[in-house]
Order: structure tokens, then C-alpha cells, then sequence
């Protein structure tokens, strides 16, 4: 009887622990970002990297992955006046951001400082090329000022600070995350997914899940009342009607549109893809005012 006793406790502190690392992994995934999260992670090096530097930056050399690169590219760079690509993120970082706001780096930018971004791509040399590791998320900013360099390594994920140095000096090196580039996910499967959410506390996930309801929602709004992109959600909605199935995909792709064309509103993200944070959750959010259900109800869904 005792040792029955014993490992039914066992088995409850186990899912008590599990239940808490769900918790805390939709706490960790579900936050905010502006913009696409390629440009806002450049920014947030560059901004780091400005700030290490300690005096005026004067040019700026940049290694990038393929993928960054390829994401970074064409996309409008929120809060600088409609400017595309590496060197207009690195630019804004440098001159407007705000490093300790990570990927809403730049979401509090004046319109003179838009101008001094401007400026600083005309009058500045910015460099960047491929980095020649075989990371798929690697950035590398080095800021030169007239006395002192300072360069910034973002890695792996797009706050996750790798690496800074200081005229070729180490101020700081995360030795663990390079032997543990990936975080542990063995307690997660679908079935203790769907067991989660079956019997998740509403309040433990209330505010982090209403938020994401919030920023989203406004987001695809702002997408289906201007013209942002290709214009896809208004689009569907004008050629195929307002049926709930159209709505979902309407909404989802006027958020993608709005978030990729510039639009200066904050997204929640989900696996460090703001893209996907909206694709995830606005159809689901679509169905539920459809039917006219509680935030809770949406929450639950």
C-alpha cells in the first residue's frame, strides 16, 4: 500500500512539473515583437552594439546567415519612414533604439530620428556580408568609432545575446547556451499537449493568451482597413465573402500583410515567427467572435 502511495505521488509531482513548463513556455513563446522579427533582431544587435561602443558610431561591418539575409531582404523596417532591409535595421538600431525593449527595439522612434536614420544610411558605411557558419539565425554587428570597436553576436534565437566585445576584449560570452543551443522539450507531446489544454486553469494563462488576442486582432484590423502588401485579406473577404472559413484566412493573411509591410503595431509571436504567431491564433480568435464567445470561451478554444 505504501509503495502504491509512493508512486502515485511521484506520477502527480511529475505533471505538476509538466503543467508548470507548459505555463511557463507559452510565457516564454508569446510575446511581442514589431515587425518582422528578422529586421527588429538586427536592430536589437546594432542598438547593443551602438550603446557598447560608447561614442559615435562612424561605420558599421555586419555577418549574416543565409536565412537572415533572405528574410531581411525586401521587408519594411517598422517606424523608419517605409526603408527596406539590413542596413535600414541596422541603421535604426543604431540610431533610435532602445536595446533593453529586445524585439520592440524600435518601437518608440521621433520623426526626427526617423530623419537621423535616413542620414545615417547616406553618410555611413555599411558593410554586410555572409557569415560562413551554418547557423540558420546568426547575426553579427561590429560598430567602429573614431577611437574604440565594439561587436555584437545575436544567435540561435532572436534576443539571445551570444557574444560582446570591446576593442577585441570579451565583456561577455554565454558558454552555456553554446553547448545547449536548443531548449529541453522532452516533457511536451501531442498527447500531453491536448492534456494541457484540456486542463488548464483559465487565470494561469488569462493575461498572457489576452494579449495575444489583443495585439493580433488590431493588427489584422489594420490590415484589412489599409492597403498594406498584396492587400490578400481584403481580397478574399471582397471576392469570396464573409463565410467564417474566408474570415480566418482573411484575417491571418491581413495581419501578415500589415506586420510585413511596415505596420508600426506590435504582434504576438509563437516560435520566434511573427507570422506564425498570427497564423496560430487569428483563425481561431475569427471562429470564436463569430460565435459570439467569452474571451474565456476564445481562451479554451
Amino acid at each position: 500500500m505504501f509503495f502504491d502511495r509512493k508512486c502515485v505521488t511521484i506520477k502527480l509531482v511529475i505533471k505538476l512539473k509538466e503543467y508548470a513548463s507548459f505555463v511557463e513556455l507559452l510565457k516564454e513563446e508569446l510575446i511581442p515583437a514589431m515587425g518582422c522579427t528578422e529586421p527588429i533582431a538586427i536592430a536589437y544587435g546594432a542598438s547593443l552594439c551602438a550603446h557598447v561602443l560608447g561614442e559615435k558610431t562612424e561605420s558599421v561591418k555586419a555577418l549574416m546567415s543565409g536565412n537572415i539575409i533572405k528574410n531581411v531582404k525586401s521587408v519594411v523596417v517598422p517606424n523608419t519612414g517605409g526603408l527596406k532591409g539590413i542596413e535600414a535595421s541596422i541603421a535604426a538600431g543604431i540610431v533610435a533604439g532602445n536595446a533593453d525593449l529586445k524585439l520592440e527595439v524600435i518601437s518608440h522612434v521621433s520623426d526626427e530620428q526617423k530623419m537621423e536614420i535616413t542620414d545615417f544610411l547616406k553618410n555611413h558605411s555599411i558593410e554586410v556580408k555572409p557569415a560562413t557558419n551554418k547557423e540558420n539565425l546568426y547575426i553579427e554587428i561590429t560598430c567602429y568609432g573614431k577611437e574604440h570597436e565594439a561587436t555584437v553576436v545575436v544567435s540561435h534565437t532572436h534576443t539571445h545575446v551570444e557574444r560582446i566585445e570591446k576593442d577585441h576584449e570579451p565583456l561577455f560570452v554565454d558558454k552555456k547556451q553554446k553547448r545547449e543551443k536548443k531548449k529541453d522539450f522532452s516533457f511536451m507531446s501531442v498527447e500531453k499537449i491536448v492534456q494541457f489544454a484540456g486542463e488548464v486553469k483559465i487565470e494561469d494563462v488569462k493575461e498572457t493568451l489576452d494579449r495575444q488576442i489583443d495585439y493580433n486582432m488590431r493588427i489584422a484590423q489594420e490590415g484589412l482597413n489599409k492597403d498594406y502588401g498584396a492587400s490578400i485579406g481584403k481580397v478574399l473577404l471582397e471576392y469570396y465573402g464573409e463565410d467564417v472559413k474566408v474570415k480566418a484566412r482573411a484575417y491571418a493573411a491581413a495581419g501578415s500583410d500589415a506586420r510585413m509591410g511596415g505596420c508600426e503595431m506590435p504582434v504576438i509571436i509563437n516560435s520566434g515567427s511573427g507570422n506564425q504567431g498570427m497564423t496560430a491564433s487569428l483563425p481561431v480568435i475569427v471562429y470564436a467572435k463569430e460565435e459570439n464567445l467569452s474571451d474565456e470561451n476564445c481562451i479554451a478554444l
